[in-house]
């Protein structure tokens, strides 16, 4: 579903400019001009409630935009503020500022620090943080400040035209998602976007059907200053990296008649029937819950009061400053292992596939606590490595025979979070070297 809207915006974007470029034909025969095209955003009135949604003006597509602003010094540079390992075995997490001055990014990369902090508190992305790398890219901006701060009347001149009172909602930060993306395409890997508006006002927006040619899902937007704005991008990550629908309904939706949902957190069943048919997450059901209570079937989720149920009470997919469910949690660690590896060479490290001598020191980064990893020599394994992260090949017992031998490091996180066994099945990761004896 999530693609099928994606190919909307763009033929709709493409089609309204190609009538643009048609309109006194068009007019001339008394044609109807094509509906602008449309972006459909999440947002949040206050911390600790729930979200709603609304539609908007979409941005104009990457490219498009109003003339920029003419070149600053230092606008566009990219800072690796965590690096964890190379890009592409790693999620790579890309802020952008709004609203900072060129002699304002370095408050700019205090708070992508302070922020990315906040955001890794939040389990599963506590006990993960060695899967990401982190970006900040500096968008210069004319004036300091967002427009909507503090009041509606405010305006200012910004890179990417952050501004509260988006469409007349004071919460709803909106930026131009085209601008966005030619700054998030200036990082080397782009996988999740996180724009920062430089504010301490509450509010953000959440960005989930944007067209992305750089390939991230998703824009999330969050006042740079404010303490509980963190947990609007949390909120977000989990429809980005973990595919995760809304847990929240409103009362004029009705009741849901539709087919099963696809969403790993809401079902047509309730309790009883999914445990007897076995499906979605019949084995979380019966287990305490970080966010608070037990796994069941709570009726209400995905807008509809009626029809369809959710895992627990009250998690994060439902109001802010809660936890991630089991459910959500898998699901998140899921979306972390879509973009990066169980296994990656150690820093300053032999790189994967090389050859070295027998003296070099391997070594090897693991993602988590939870993982472990096992070293084989031509096959074997050397069990008396287990769980190492650095060996030397000769104490493996290479020879010196001048024959070119296989150093294997095989991991595999064995996290309790996980109970899908064909999710199981990608935690796990594989990296060799040739070693000459």
């Amino acid at each position: 579903m999530r693609t099928y809207r994606r190919i909307s915006l763009v033929a709709g974007a493409a089609l309204t400019a190609a009538l643009a470029a048609t309109a006194p034909h068009a007019s001339a025969v008394g044609a109807t001009p094509a509906p602008k095209p449309t972006q459909r955003v999440e947002y949040f009135t206050e911390p600790g409630g729930h979200p709603h949604h609304r539609t908007v003006p979409a941005s104009p597509a990457p490219g498009r935009s109003l003339a920029p602003a003419p070149a600053v010094k230092g606008d566009g540079a990219v800072t690796s503020v965590v690096n964890n390992g190379p890009v592409g075995s790693k999620l790579d997490v890309v802020f952008i500022g709004d609203g900072y001055t060129a002699s304002q990014q370095d408050a700019f990369h205090a708070a992508v620090r302070a922020k990315w902090t906040k955001m890794t508190a939040v389990e599963p992305y506590a006990s993960y943080r060695n899967l990401f790398n982190v970006w900040a890219v500096d968008a210069v901006s004319r004036d300091s400040g967002v427009s909507g701060d503090p009041g509606k009347d405010v305006k200012r001149d910004t890179a990417l035209a952050s501004g509260f009172f988006c469409d007349g909602v004071e919460r709803l930060l909106c930026v131009d998602t085209g601008k966005v993306e030619s700054y998030a395409a200036k990082a080397p890997a782009a996988d999740l976007v996180v724009v920062l508006a430089n504010s301490t006002k509450y509010g953000g927006a959440g960005y989930n059907d944007v067209v992305s040619h750089v390939g991230y899902d998703g824009i999330a937007t969050a006042s740079s200053d404010n303490d509980r704005s963190d947990q609007i991008a949390v909120h977000e990550t989990g429809h980005s990296l973990g595919k995760l629908a809304d847990e929240y309904q409103y009362d004029e939706y009705g009741t849901y008649t539709g087919a099963e949902p696809r969403d790993a957190n809401i079902s047509t069943l309730d309790a009883g029937r999914m445990a007897a048919q076995r499906t979605k997450w019949y084995r979380w059901l019966g287990q305490s819950s970080p966010d608070g209570g037990t796994v069941g079937s709570f009726e209400g989720g995905g807008y509809y009061p009626k029809g369809l149920f959710r895992p627990t009470e009250n998690s994060i997919m439902r109001s802010l400053g809660r936890e991630f469910n089991l459910p959500g949690r898998e699901a998140m660690i899921a979306g972390f292992y879509r973009h990066a590896s169980v296994l990656t060479a150690g820093d300053g490290m032999a790189a994967a596939g090389s050859t070295v001598g027998r003296g070099t020191r391997v070594g090897v980064r693991l993602p988590a606590a939870t993982s472990t990893v096992h070293w084989y020599l031509d096959g074997r394994e050397a069990v008396w490595f287990r769980g190492k992260t650095a060996v030397v090949p000769a104490a493996l017992g290479v020879p010196r025979d001048g024959r070119a031998h296989t150093l294997t490091a095989r991991a595999v996180d064995r996290t309790d979070a996980v109970r899908d066994p064909e999710l199981a099945k990608r935690l796990r990761g594989e990296l060799s070297w040739k070693v000459v004896g």
